[in-house]
């Protein structure tokens, strides 16, 4: 007898979307089968975030057809979607700051259990795929890292049939990463299908066996991608390879930055105390620190930015001169600028158009006496939108309007123009495309080749491993030695992590 074809989880026919101005789904088809490990590819504003927003029922479709195990059906709400079982983790979080990860959780759940069975539960999927959630903490006292760890323990425990992911990884040491691998493989054994977003195109090749890329709200390729290559995946997605950065070098010019002997005690009950923090930052280098989401780097960052002043006299040093106790304005007068992990928030104003966020760290086009050039501004703002390549309808276009690859080129290129001296950037290219992380990068390499200090922290080992010239690794509010990236490998990495680095003189930095 024939082998019957199973049926697909699920078929979208000609999906389209269209907002004022912008056709951001153009007759998309896309089918997933069951038990498939499916990617969906494409830069920021190629339509991926529309389209999943439309299979979870958060936005409706102007014309096409879905069909879900076979039958039609028009998902109203994100409620609707769960019912059906389609449980989907977003790039920008869900979740009310005012509550705990239990109460955000056990709402998502319907209230089908008590809050006390779901902070069970919790702990329980939380240990069972090796991600660090506690229940019992408010979603405000949490990093972005964290906060996602929170959401896709919401997601695995509605056990969904439709498992839509959008960059899950980047918060995840190797081999937590290889874990949840592991766990995504053995879910998709079980028949449950997964939708995976992301910009790592070694991730994919290594746990998809389905893609369908996109690009300017069309599917421009679907492929198997387990026999493309980077190259291909990344032609079908931005029409052309990345650029290859400038290679390592070992830095020899003054120290810029310097942090000595950083001791603070946790800011709040669930922070991370810094302990004994050292590191230095040479002119002309681009120095990464690794580490897991919540083991410091938040509360590192807020000294060295001047967010917080609380770090001892002394401790933090730039161009030899005591900064400890110095805020954000004074850095920046001294050359020091920053662009941190909280896009939206933090470093831009969502409802405040592009020209306006210019205001937040640039006082170009403020004159004598306070009074507002609003012509220069917004032709600084027009500039940088050209120079960066940022998507956007306009210079007053609000913040919380842009992609997060569109706005992250902007506050990374906001704060570039102003020609620092010391940059300090965090989470670079979280959740941005391949065409768009490659031209921030650019810009990053740019300005060590100009001369500039970088201190990048981030989470993602490759892109470390691409852009850093020595690494430093950070566990539990401790700094590792430093460590020269042609020395490194992702295992030894991987395992400083969790706080296991030798202390061998030689990894020690001049």
């Amino acid at each position: 007898m024939p082998t019957m074809t199973p049926t697909p989880r699920l078929q979208l026919h000609q999906i389209t979307k269209r907002y004022p101005g912008v056709l951001a789904n153009d007759a998309v088809s896309l089918q997933v089968a069951p038990g498939s490990i499916h990617a969906v590819l494409g830069e920021n504003g190629a339509g991926k975030s529309t389209l999943m927003k439309i299979i979870y029922g958060v936005v409706a479709p102007d014309d096409g057809v879905m069909l879900f195990n076979g039958r039609p059906v028009h998902v109203r709400d994100p409620q609707q979607a769960r019912a059906l079982g389609i449980s989907m983790v977003f790039q920008h979080f869900s979740l009310f700051e005012t509550l705990s990860v239990a109460e955000n959780v056990w709402l998502g759940l319907q209230g089908a259990l008590s809050l006390r069975e779901v902070a069970e539960s919790i702990a329980v999927k939380a240990s069972e795929y090796g991600l660090d959630v506690d229940p019992h903490r408010p979603v405000h006292s949490l990093s972005v890292g964290e906060r996602q760890r929170v959401e896709i323990v919401r997601a695995l425990l509605t056990q969904p049939q439709l498992l839509i992911l959008d960059e899950p990884t980047s918060v995840l040491t190797p081999q937590a990463v290889q874990r949840l691998f592991g766990v995504l493989r053995q879910l998709a054994s079980e028949g449950c299908s997964i939708l995976y977003i992301s910009h790592k195109l070694d991730e994919i090749r290594a746990l998809c066996d389905a893609c369908t890329v996109m690009r300017g709200g069309r599917v421009s390729g679907v492929c198997d991608p387990r026999q493309t290559s980077h190259a291909e995946l990344s032609r079908l997605m931005i029409g052309s390879e990345p650029p290859a950065l400038p290679p390592h070098r070992a830095a020899s010019g003054d120290v810029m930055l310097e942090v000595r002997g950083l001791t603070l005690e946790r800011p709040s009950p669930y922070g991370t105390a810094l302990r004994d923090v050292a590191l230095q930052v040479r002119a002309g280098e681009i120095v990464g620190i690794a580490g897991v989401s919540g083991n410091g780097q938040s509360e590192l960052l807020e000294v060295l930015s001047g967010e917080s002043t609380a770090a001892p006299a002394g401790s933090i040093r730039l161009r030899g001169e005591d900064i400890a106790r110095c805020g954000p304005v004074a850095r920046r007068r001294r050359g020091l600028h920053t662009a941190p992990e909280e896009r939206l928030g933090r470093a831009a104003v969502p409802s405040l158009g592009l020209a306006h966020n210019l205001l937040l760290t640039r006082r170009d086009a403020v004159r004598r006496g306070g009074w507002l050039d609003l012509k220069a501004l917004r032709a600084q703002a027009a500039a940088l939108i050209e120079r960066y390549g940022v998507k956007a309808a306009g210079v007053d276009a609000p913040a919380q309007s842009l992609s997060g690859g569109n706005l992250q080129k902007f506050i990374v290129g906001r704060e570039i123009e102003a020609r620092p001296s010391v940059f300090i950037v965090a989470q670079p290219t979280w959740g941005v495309d391949v065409g768009a992380a490659a031209q921030i990068r650019a810009q990053i390499v740019a300005l060590r080749e100009a001369g500039c200090a970088v201190l990048v922290f981030s989470e993602e080992l490759d892109e470390l491993f691409e852009l850093c010239d020595r690494l430093y690794v950070m566990a539990q509010g401790r700094l590792s030695p430093s460590l020269p990236v042609a020395q490194a490998t992702v295992e030894q990495v991987g395992a400083w992590m969790a706080g296991l680095w030798a202390q061998e003189a030689g990894h020690v930095a001049a």
